[in-house]
């Protein structure tokens, strides 16, 4: 007899009670309606928005530092991506 897995729900969420002024709770809710959704849909799909928008913004602080510690302006950006581009195109050829 072969070894079969038992399969089995295991709740993987946690409940999480959040505050709202009753404005912005009607505006929610009728997102979410409009959307389809439910409220925890819509909350997870703005927290994964949020940490999107955290990581392009941590993203780009971090590209505008190096870019100072370097002494690198917007002006030269143009240029050192065709000479970038120019450098991979004469890799891959070889």
């Amino acid at each position: 007899m072969r070894n079969r897995a038992t399969l089995f729900s295991v709740r993987s969420t946690k409940t999480l009670s959040v505050t709202l002024p009753p404005e912005m709770l009607s505006r929610a809710e009728k997102l979410a309606r409009k959307e389809n959704r439910t409220m925890s849909e819509l909350v997870r799909g703005a927290l994964r928005y949020y940490e999107r928008q955290r990581w392009w913004e941590e993203t780009a602080a971090y590209g505008q530092a190096r870019a100072r510690a370097l002494g690198i302006g917007e002006r030269d950006i143009e240029q050192l991506v065709h000479q970038a581009r120019r450098e991979n195109r004469k890799s891959r050829q070889r």
